[in-house]
Formats: structure tokens, sequence, C-alpha cells
């Protein structure tokens, strides 16, 4: 990849115009007056906020919702797409945080899902298989079978899967949104290196992600929304990350990673052999309080899966959880009893119920503060919620709104604000920073350092090395759910530290 530094070509022209763009829903303004362009060959950072109009600036472009006012351009010709497979057909393609893909159908199928090729109605695999193959080699990936189930890929190999997709339908534009969440760093520099042949290739990218190294280092030109509006805009050799954060948030940040004085006390949590029935393996490890333990290691190493046995969630086969000196038979309701609070990696599916309120989701694991003789106080639960909402900036309607209907980075501000109300003496946070901006992290990662402050015990899963050696007291490994090494953070660097989650991989195997 080129670095941000060096000149990248830039043909005349854009290949994308939005000129004016407005959208209202209801009593909320979501973008107003929004112009954004992009030409061929180059890559398009989408920066803002939780809420700042990106996502709905983008189903404007892919045609999942209709602009209030405003016009598109794609190539020089009017854009007005009356739906999703409008803007396919017109070049537009989609790569969703979240894949949308058939598990149980076959790469070949998956990529070839609408657009099949057909004799007499019925399918000519022998047409549509060397339009695969090609397809696939071009992204530099030929190893990926075309008749493979998608749910025997990895993540990295189904977003390919995605990729290769939108190249079939003859794809202009591409939109990635937070491609990078789930990935581990080998597989992050392969969809770099994917996404700089896209772009050779004079495919125009929109690149969405909060991590702003990735932007840097990956994209030539930045678009800032805040508040629906666009904030700035450039090519990224002439602008700071600070001046970007600044863009965001409307005011200077002056630590992104913000520290708060903490004391290490006692153990709170000791786990003796802990075993699972396939990851965790013979887990020895102590947490304090007052203490940031981060966990790190590749995707699959079994960070969530040593919360899942820790909490109840998943079923331990052998080994001792204690908490406070006392042993604990792991079940959800017993460790929230004994203190323990999680925020789970899935919160669509496992960490948020997504058809009850805020409020609902927020005071679930703690309703006895609002009960009395059996009896709900719903006004005093509203203004508790009101409270937290403040404190976390969520953006809603209101405490009664269904979760369901944030953003992605709401809803996760909502699975912090469970357990801060729940007022756990030990904290489990599998990826808490996940899916939301720099600003709002600065202030998790402040959230985090008051909790170790106030004597709460902090057990960090993240696969974000940089906020782990930032945030972190001590920094442990995983590998195949065997402990490796544990160290305090001063000890580790980021090189270090994927050294040994790598290292150890290749020993356990």
């Amino acid at each position: 990849m080129d670095s941000p530094s060096e000149p990248r070509h830039a043909p005349p022209g854009n290949l994308l115009g939005m000129s004016g763009i407005s959208k209202r829903f209801g009593a909320t303004q979501a973008l107003d007056d929004v112009s954004f362009e992009l030409a061929a060959g180059r890559v398009m950072a989408l920066i803002g906020e939780n809420g700042a109009g990106k996502s709905t600036l983008m189903k404007v472009l892919s045609g999942a919702c209709t602009s209030d006012s405003g016009s598109m351009q794609v190539a020089g010709t009017t854009y007005r797409p009356t739906g999703p497979q409008s803007a396919r057909d017109a070049g537009i393609a989609m790569i969703y945080q979240e894949l949308n893909l058939a598990p149980d159908l076959s790469v070949e199928d998956n990529i070839m899902l609408g657009q099949e090729d057909h004799r007499r109605g019925l399918l000519a695999r022998h047409l549509q298989r060397p339009r695969v193959r090609k397809v696939l080699e071009r992204l530099g990936h030929p190893e990926l079978q075309p008749e493979t189930p998608v749910h025997e890929l990895s993540v990295a190999a189904r977003q390919l899967v995605e990729i290769a997709r939108a190249l079939v339908g003859q794809a202009r534009v591409i939109v990635f949104d937070e491609p990078t969440s789930s990935l581990a760093g080998a597989d992050v520099d392969r969809l770099f290196d994917v996404i700089g042949r896209l772009r050779d290739d004079g495919i125009g990218i929109v690149y969405i992600s909060h991590f702003l190294e990735e932007v840097r280092s990956l994209c030539d030109d930045y678009t800032v929304l805040r508040d629906g509006h666009v904030a700035g805009s450039g090519t990224l050799t002439n602008t700071t990350e600070a001046d970007i954060v600044a863009m965001m948030v409307g005011r200077r940040v002056e630590e992104l990673f913000p520290t708060v004085p903490h004391t290490i006390g006692d153990p709170v949590l000791e786990l003796q052999s802990l075993t699972g029935r396939n990851t965790p393996q013979q887990i020895d490890l102590v947490l304090r309080r007052g203490e940031i333990l981060g966990v790190a290691g590749l995707v699959g190493a079994g960070r969530t899966e040593l919360l899942r046995c820790l909490f109840g969630l998943d079923p331990v086969v052998s080994g001792t959880v204690q908490v406070a000196g006392l042993v604990k038979r792991p079940s959800p309701d017993t460790m929230i009893r004994s203190g323990l609070a999680l925020v789970s990696e899935d919160r669509k599916d496992e960490g948020l119920a997504q058809d009850r309120s805020l409020a609902d989701n927020i005071t679930y694991s703690r309703l006895d503060l609002y009960t009395r003789f059996g009896w709900l106080n719903l006004n005093r639960r509203h203004d508790a919620v009101n409270r937290c909402m403040a404190g976390l900036e969520i953006k809603a309607v209101s405490p009664e709104q269904p979760v369901s209907e944030l953003s992605g980075g709401n809803q996760q501000k909502v699975a912090l604000a469970r357990v801060l109300h729940q007022d756990a003496d030990v904290l489990l946070l599998d990826e808490p920073t996940r899916g939301i901006d720099v600003g709002t992290k600065a202030e998790v990662y402040r959230l985090i350092g008051e909790q170790a402050a106030a004597g709460k015990a902090v057990l960090f899963v993240s696969s974000y090395t940089p906020e782990l050696l930032a945030v972190c007291d001590r920094i442990a490994v995983l590998a195949r759910g065997r402990l490796h090494d544990v160290r305090p953070a001063a000890d580790w660097s980021e090189e270090s530290l994927i050294q040994c989650a790598i290292g150890s991989e290749a020993a356990v195997s």
C-alpha cells in the first residue's frame, strides 16, 4: 500500500456526486444540505461520530431511503435510485459491517445470488463458474474455492465473497462500512491490499471507519460529518489526526486515551484451571480490585469464550471460579448476584434485547431499585434512565424507544449503560469500543478508569492493541484457548503483543 504522503493518481472529474442532500425523520434532521464527491481510483474516508449522518447518507446513495431534497450523479449521469436493486444496477455496492451472506450456500452461489447465469430457466454453472474464478483471481485470492460453503469460511474470507459479488455486478462505487471491526491484524492487511487493487482498477471507494490510523494509512481523501452537516473535507496529506477529531466533535480533544489514577487492591476474581468445552483451556488468572486487566489474542484465540465461561453462558467442564474468596458455579443469574456484569461482543443477538426499550435494556439486571411490594415505579425508572442517557450522550427519542431503532454505536452505549447501572464489582467487557466514534471512545476509556478508581475490577477484551496498551494495567495473551503470558502493560509494545499472539498460536499448532 502507498503511504499517505506519496502521490496517488486521481483521474479528472468525479465518479460520484451528491449535492444538497437533506433528510428528516420526524423531528430529527438527519442530513442537512450535505454534498459529497468521489473520484474514480480514490479512497474517500467518511468520518463522523455516531449519529452524525454517515449511515443515512449511504442509505440515500444505496437506494435504501429517499432524500427529501438534493441530487446525485454517477459518472456524469443523473442518478435517482428507486431501491437497492436500482442502485446495484447503477454500479453502487455496499459492504456492511454485518455481512449479508447465505451461510448454507456456496461461495459461487453467494457471489452470483440475484445475477445468476441461466439458460431457459436452468442454472448454467458452466457459464458462471469461470466468472467467479476470474473475479476471485482479480482480488488476489484464487485459493478461495467456488464450491466451498460460506459457513466454513473465516470472517475475512466471507468479506472477500461480498466484494467478489460487487465486482461480478460491475460495481463502480463500493462502500465499506467498518470492514475491519471483526478482523485480526493480518486479515486487515490483506483487506487493505484488496482495496488497493480495487482503487488501482479505477473503482471509487467510500471507507467508513472509527479507526483513524486505518484511515490515514489507506485513504486518499476525507469527508467529516457532524450533526448532519459537512464539517470538513479535503486530502489527508494536508490534515492532522487532531484536526479530524476536532471536526468530528466540534472541539479539540486533547487526550484520545484519557487515564484516571487508580489503586490496585486485593484479589476479587480468581480462576483456577478454568476449562470450557473447547476453549478456554486450564486458565489460571487473578483480577484485583481497581485493576484493568486486558486480554489480547488473535481472532479465535478464545478471548470471548473465556468471558462466556466465566459468566456462565458457556459450560465450565473443570476448574473453579472464585469471587471475593467464594467459589461460584457460573450461571448468569449467579454471577449477576455475585457482582459481575458482562458487555457481550455480539450486541445484536446477545448483548441487547432488540425489541425492548432503552429503559428495559438498561435496567433489567437491576430492577429492584424501582420496585416496591412487587410494583414497578415507571416514573422513577424513567428519570434514572434519562440520567444514564445524558451521561453517555445516547442519542434517542426517549427511554421508551426500541433499542433496535438506534445506530450501532448508540446501541453499544446502551450496553455499557446497563453494566454501569448494575453497579457491579467486576466488569467483563468484550470489545466495548467496537463501532463507536473517537470522541465516545475517549469517554469510554475515562469511564473504565473511573470504575477502576472506584474500586471496580475490569477484564477488558479487545482486538485493538493501542487501547489495551494505553488503558490497561496488565495485559494477558491468549492463543488457542490457553494463557501464554501476563505482563504489566508497560512491558508490552504493539509489536511484541502481536508477535506473542502469533508465536503462541504457531507453538500450539
